[in-house]
């Protein structure tokens, strides 16, 4: 994985040191060939991003195969070589059309995802950081708009007791391992936006889909 310590520890020096967490989570056999079809360059890992708008709101997205009331907040992978802050502002661009500036490192999450009644386990770690636009840089304003059009069906602002509500509840439903896992990941950011201030409510959040440390 090259997302090290080393690379990582600018950001930490910068936007504070993360809350850690594991979490286990199962996985559909379908699932764990879409994780490891992720791997690219022997990629591990993800970048989430909760961006706030400064009215309560966060950025959220859609994928093509998402199923009807399932969004979630926006994420990818730093390239190999790529500065790590450079990376997930060029992630945040292009799934949300955003320019932003990152507030706050919140978590890392050491998932291992398993495969149901197959064997295969595959370790990964998301980093979740707080961010907001850079206004001067929005030639249309808070308007969202996916550069990444192939990956990303569409991108709307949404309030947190949405993303603790219908949209919890629909990722929910549909009973994926890969959903379960971005709701506890949902969960855990959304408490501590609340323990630093930076979303209304607060704090609180129940993890789901695994055990959380």
């Amino acid at each position: 994985m090259f997302l090290t310590a080393e690379k990582l520890a600018p950001l930490v020096a910068r936007y504070g040191q993360p809350r850690v967490v594991e979490i286990t989570e199962a996985v559909s056999p379908a699932e764990m060939d879409m994780v490891l079809a992720s791997r690219k360059d022997g990629r591990a890992h993800d970048v989430t991003c909760f961006i706030l708008d400064g009215r309560g709101r966060v950025a959220v997205i859609r994928k093509h195969f998402h199923p009807p009331g399932v969004w979630r907040a926006p994420s990818g992978g730093i390239r190999p070589g790529e500065d790590v802050e450079a990376g997930i502002r060029r992630e945040m661009r292009e799934e949300t059309g955003l320019h932003v500036q990152l507030l706050r490192y919140l978590l890392r999450i050491h998932a291992l995802f398993v495969e149901e009644g197959g064997g295969r386990e595959q370790n990964w770690v998301s980093h979740v950081f707080a961010c907001r636009p850079v206004y001067c840089a929005q030639p249309a304003g808070l308007e969202l708009r996916p550069e990444d059009n192939h990956e990303i069906a569409s991108a709307r602002w949404a309030t947190v007791g949405e993303l603790q509500g219908p949209i919890r509840e629909a990722l929910l439903a549909t009973g994926r391992g890969l959903f379960r896992y971005r709701v506890a990941l949902t969960d855990l950011a959304v408490a501590e936006l609340r323990r630093a201030g930076l979303v209304p409510g607060t704090v609180g959040g129940t993890v789901s889909g695994g055990t959380a440390g």
